[in-house]
């Protein structure tokens, strides 16, 4: 597939040496052209699906949880953060964690809650699936990994946490790359209805809101994240060995009760935990992002999302939307692992 990348121009910039770049860089809201210089790490090409594990996998206590992860790159490199959504895993990734552990950088993709080898560390402890729970995961895995500051990309779920990561804990955030931009929600406003086309997408949503729907992905969630990945990448022709690597995380204990609270919570339906209030409060406000960003989207991605331009004014640092061309999906670091590792590499030197 093509991973061409098409940089949205709201500005010209000015210096015309610059423009093969195709790039638009926002700082501070400011309506002045920028003009920037790119970083010059080149990577190698690589077909999607070249690689197939990580190698053996680590595994940490972090906060609520033991951690399983992955690693690649040079100890001393700078940090990166990979984060996963649903129902996806670690193996999104799998090719953009060797692209940037090349050019040098310490990759940490792990597991989250739910999913694969991580686990509660006590079986008392409330499966909890609010988003501010999550996006904490993310810290107390860096304070146990000793990473001060990251560069944090995500999409989806992994996507909302890295969002949540980069507003309400800057200095933890070195800079953003965020497939579909910004994904931080309230339970207000998802109380609000959308026109029946929207809603129509969101209905695995309404679906969870019932017992129903609860015991059928229990009992159907391989095929539930299969269709799902159809659904959301409807041009991505993956085989059963992609899926199968991916779909062995839904097998873990907690990964229903997870999901299930996720979305429920979501529409206000059920209660998170008291201790995460005061960071919901703040979410709810809608913070506006400042540490450098990179958002992504595939120009045929299935799944509900905002147009960019609608959240833009979201970004109020160095900022950059790009859209990834070639039949590219919801799952775009999989998809498009090359368009998503120069992401991470370029914000990181903005």
């Amino acid at each position: 597939m093509s991973e061409t990348i098409i940089h949205d121009r709201r500005r010209f910039l000015r210096n015309a040496a610059m423009t093969v770049a195709a790039t638009e860089l926002v700082t501070g809201g400011s309506a002045d052209a920028q003009s920037t210089k790119r970083n010059l790490t080149n990577l190698h090409a690589i077909k999607p699906g070249t690689n197939t594990s990580f190698g053996a996998l680590r595994q940490i206590d972090a906060g609520l949880l033991n951690v399983g992860y992955a690693e690649a790159g040079p100890a001393d490199g700078t940090p990166v953060v990979l984060l996963h959504g649903w129902p996806y895993d670690i193996y999104s990734y799998v090719d953009v964690a060797p692209l940037l552990a090349s050019a040098g950088y310490r990759v940490i993709v792990p597991y989250l809650r739910g999913y694969g080898t991580t686990c509660f560390l006590s079986s008392e402890t409330f499966r909890n699936g609010q988003q501010s729970a999550v996006a904490l995961d993310s810290i107390a895995l860096m304070d146990a990994l000793k990473i001060q500051s990251a560069i944090v990309a995500g999409f989806d779920w992994g996507g909302r946490s890295a969002d949540i990561m980069a507003a309400l804990w800057p200095e933890r955030c070195k800079a953003l790359v965020s497939v579909s931009g910004y994904l931080i929600p309230s339970q207000k406003a998802n109380k609000a209805p959308l026109p029946p086309k929207a809603e129509l997408q969101w209905w695995y949503q309404y679906y969870f809101a019932t017992e129903r729907g609860r015991a059928g992905y229990d009992k159907y969630r391989r095929d539930f994240a299969k269709l799902i990945w159809q659904i959301a990448s409807p041009r991505w022709t993956f085989d059963d060995a992609t899926f199968d690597r991916s779909a062995a995380s839904f097998d873990n204990a907690d990964h229903v009760d997870i999901v299930i609270h996720n979305y429920r919570w979501r529409l206000g339906l059920v209660q998170g935990e008291p201790k995460y209030d005061k960071y919901e409060e703040q979410l709810a406000q809608g913070p506006a992002i400042k540490v450098p960003t990179i958002t992504l989207e595939g120009d045929a991605n299935g799944a509900p999302h905002g147009d960019a331009g609608a959240y833009a004014n979201k970004f109020s640092g160095r900022y950059e939307h790009r859209t990834i061309e070639g039949g590219i999906g919801h799952n775009l670091p999989q998809e498009a692992p090359q368009a998503f590792a120069q992401a991470v590499i370029d914000v990181g030197s903005y």
